[in-house]
């Protein structure tokens, strides 16, 4: 099964093409452009760097969120495109699972570890998420122990602290990186902060096992998880609250 997975939860984001699980190409993406100027010709370039073409392409992938509401919908945009036009179906990955699964690859953790998933969601908050790694009949599995929430670090610091009764866990993904000081202080004690690596091969691993068991979507189905509400809905409350 040939996989092509995007994402673009962040400014750089990444282009990850696998086939059956093994990884054929990487491409990890120029923060200083805009996803709208690079897709859909990162996606063709990095299918021939693979040595694949588009007609060639079993399933497409996308991160759906949390994350960037522009970038979200950029990178859902190309690939429901590409899948219309290639007559594939397509799947929907969560961010944060797919930082939990490539921060326990890169990192070596067992089953059954404990793992905290933290991504900077901007205006001082994160987007985070606590799960069991489990096993599996096809490998490694995430059982959900928090489901994704938004909050500042110190709320969500504060509301593991009690979660985890104090045995604190590693925390992978570039919120907690950006505010670990703010955890250990929150904790009171140094908590193991892992950077994730690119995210698309791990999402292309997840599409790859949820696709063989039929549970791929057709291209207009997905929706993305924004976990936050978008700034304009606020807006338009802030509006409707002052009329």
């Amino acid at each position: 099964m040939l996989v092509l997975a995007l994402d673009t939860t962040t400014r750089a984001g990444s282009i990850a093409v696998a086939r059956d699980g093994r990884l054929l190409h990487l491409h990890e993406g120029d923060a200083s452009r805009p996803h709208a100027e690079r897709l859909p010709g990162d996606l063709i370039a990095s299918l021939g760097l693979a040595g694949v073409g588009l007609p060639d392409v079993d399933v497409f992938a996308v991160a759906i969120g949390p994350g960037s509401f522009t970038g979200l919908r950029i990178g859902i945009a190309a690939v429901q495109g590409c899948a219309f036009a290639t007559g594939r179906p397509v799947v929907g990955v969560s961010a944060l699972e797919a930082v939990a699964r490539a921060a326990a690859a890169a990192h070596g953790l067992a089953t059954g570890s404990r793992l905290g998933v933290w991504m900077d969601a901007q205006r001082q908050e994160v987007f985070s998420a606590l799960y069991d790694l489990a096993e599996g009949e096809d490998g490694t599995t995430l059982q959900p122990v928090e489901e994704p929430a938004v909050g500042t670090p110190d709320e969500t610091a504060a509301r593991w602290h009690k979660l985890l009764d104090g045995a604190w866990c590693p925390v992978a993904g570039d919120g907690a990186v950006k505010y670990a000081s703010a955890l250990a202080q929150a904790v009171g004690a140094q908590v193991t902060t892992l950077g994730p690596p690119p995210l698309a091969p791990a999402i292309a691993l997840i599409a790859g096992r949820t696709a063989s068991r039929g549970e791929g979507t057709l291209p207009h189905a997905i929706r993305p998880l924004y976990v936050r509400r978008p700034d304009a809905e606020l807006a338009r409350d802030r509006q409707r609250e002052r009329a």
